[in-house]
């Protein structure tokens, strides 16, 4: 396959707005339930994925825009992942909606807004790292797709439960 210019990674990483949003004409109650046993409702990844994203818009993407020092920095992500979990339960299905596609649209508007170059430099991270915004949009373009094989799964044993 041939590598994605940068526009298409955009383009790809944004792709996912409309699909969260197509979600919205489940049930609360689908919204609530493990996808599978032992596992996060629909709702947690949502909030777990836009945390994410408001995360490294945060820490990283606008320090870029503005020439700042990143702060972003590797961090425990099993704590992250259930404190994200327990913002679950604080907002409604239609607020993490809203919010998720509010950063990703945040995000989706400074990387649109730089140069090829600059997408692709290498920054340092608050630890010292290498953190490019092209890097950063594949591997969340990854994380994207992981979670939406698993929402797939659930939606479509959801609609099978009501046939």
């Amino acid at each position: 396959m041939a590598a994605k210019t940068n526009k298409q990674l955009i383009l790809e990483f944004e792709s996912f707005i409309p699909y969260i949003q197509s979600l919205d004409s489940m049930e609360d109650a689908d919204w609530e339930a493990p996808l599978e046993a032992g596992k996060w409702s629909l709702k947690d990844v949502l909030c777990h994925i836009m945390l994410w994203d408001k995360y490294f818009y945060v820490e990283a993407l606008v320090k870029i825009k503005e020439g700042l020092p990143l702060t972003a920095a590797h961090m425990d992500f099993n704590a992250f992942n259930a404190n994200a979990v327990l913002y679950a339960r604080t907002v409604t299905r239609q607020e993490a909606i809203r919010l998720f596609v509010l950063y990703r649209t945040k995000i989706i508007e400074v990387a649109a807004s730089l140069s090829d170059t600059a997408l692709e430099q290498n920054h340092r991270d608050g630890d010292g790292k290498k953190f490019s915004i092209c890097k950063y949009l594949r591997d969340f373009i990854s994380h994207d797709k992981h979670h939406k094989k698993q929402i797939e799964k659930y939606a479509a044993a959801v609609a099978a439960t009501k046939a």
